[in-house]
């Protein structure tokens, strides 16, 4: 994204898979993570832990800063952003890619957690060979990548900005490592990368975006509706900016996330950057298994840990304990609730939560079966609970 020239000018003759370092790409699938693909229109939702490393006060930015950061992204990743400034020429361009990104609630042993670690280390700055992700050099060991995307926040070395793993690198060094400084929109952040547009740009990658110019002169990022470009932009252009690989007066799409120009002049991906982004959360994809991750939802005392420290969620049949049934699953328009071996649900409540940890619907129950219905709820995955404090019984969702 945004560094030094002298570094541009070696990802232009040595092309860097990644924003500021190279980066082995692989697109050899992650088989058998998830037992669903993606539904139409489905808003996915990417849980998020933040690691800081610091050696200094500075670098052990707040909570609020890393905060910040997550609504940013956030904005970005739904358009929600100020998009006012893209040229009428690219407007249709601009697309929500429903992606939205939440802190982890839940740590990989079902434990609550903040999802930020504040962590000292006694190293006082990091190059890009991912010494940051192991606590045995002193950085912080990832969280399970195939539920968590993992985001390192340190100092790094010279004028990089931050880097990035792409789809199907390996789990231990898989996520994200973003400067101190340049990460969220408040706090100790400094211009003109003072908008949180290095995340937005790095997660690009860890989607399976490449830069606009494909990383070579004239290049090809291989998504069909962004114009090509000889290289990358910096600092904040004007409209039109054309280059020598331009195919009309519009010039390059310098305000694209996946350029490297100022903070305040990107805001927008293409609708084939989105389709190329959700693609990695289809069945068999390098994403796929964040569709069944739940770990934004705060733990309840009926969820167990398993074995490999997955919390335990009840099977598609929504049986917990053989007392409540929940059905049909996954659903569309209604859900009904069964109580089953005498069980009785008289003056429970029912709460559906969303994976933000939301709750959407609230119903008390009845003896026998119950219906509640849910066609008003966007389709992905929630998490049902029924009754209050020892008694809470937890089923797992998927609307349609």
């Amino acid at each position: 994204m945004k560094i030094i020239f002298s570094l541009l000018v070696f990802c232009i003759i040595f092309p860097c898979s990644a924003q500021h370092v190279p980066v082995p790409y692989t697109t050899s699938p992650i088989q058998n993570l998830s037992l669903r693909d993606t539904l139409p229109a489905e808003v996915i939702v990417v849980p998020v832990v933040i690691h800081v490393l610091f050696n200094s006060g500075t670098q052990n930015i707040s909570d609020a800063q890393v905060m910040s950061q997550i609504e940013s992204l956030n904005k970005d990743y739904r358009r929600l952003n100020d998009i006012s400034k893209i040229p009428a020429a690219f407007a249709s361009l601009s697309a929500d890619s429903r992606i939205t990104f939440c802190i982890a609630k839940t740590d990989p042993f079902g434990k609550p957690t903040t999802g930020i670690i504040h962590k000292y280390t006694k190293t006082a700055n990091w190059t890009a060979n991912d010494q940051m992700k192991f606590s045995a050099s002193g950085g912080d060991d990832v969280w399970d990548s195939k539920r968590y995307l993992n985001i390192w926040v340190c100092n790094l070395f010279g004028r990089s900005l931050g880097y990035s793993s792409l789809p199907g690198s390996p789990a231990d060094k898989d996520g994200v490592v973003i400067q101190y400084d340049v990460f969220g929109t408040t706090g100790i952040v400094r211009a003109p990368f003072d908008k949180g547009r290095t995340a937005t740009h790095e997660i690009g990658h860890w989607l399976g975006l490449l830069h606009l110019w494909g990383d070579a002169l004239c290049g090809d990022d291989k998504v069909d509706d962004t114009p090509p470009q000889r290289s990358y932009n910096n600092g904040c252009p004007s409209f039109p900016h054309i280059s020598s690989c331009s195919k009309d007066a519009n010039g390059d799409l310098f305000m694209d996330f996946m350029d490297f120009t100022d903070d305040g002049c990107m805001s927008m991906f293409t609708h084939g950057q989105a389709a190329k982004m959700r693609s990695m959360f289809a069945a068999g994809n390098a994403r796929n298994s964040f569709l069944n991750s739940l770990v934004c939802n705060s733990p309840s005392p009926e969820e167990g840990v398993s074995f490999d420290g997955v919390p335990v969620y009840p099977n598609s049949t929504g049986a917990i304990k053989n007392d409540i049934s929940l059905y049909p699953n996954p659903a569309t328009n209604y859900i009904n609730v069964k109580p089953n071996n005498g069980a009785d649900l008289t003056g429970k409540t029912l709460i559906i939560y969303n994976t933000m940890g939301t709750a959407v619907k609230t119903q008390q129950l009845t003896s026998g079966k119950n219906s509640v219905l849910i066609n008003n709820l966007p389709a992905g995955i929630y998490s049902v609970k029924i009754g209050e404090a020892k008694e809470i019984k937890t089923l797992r969702l998927i609307k349609q």
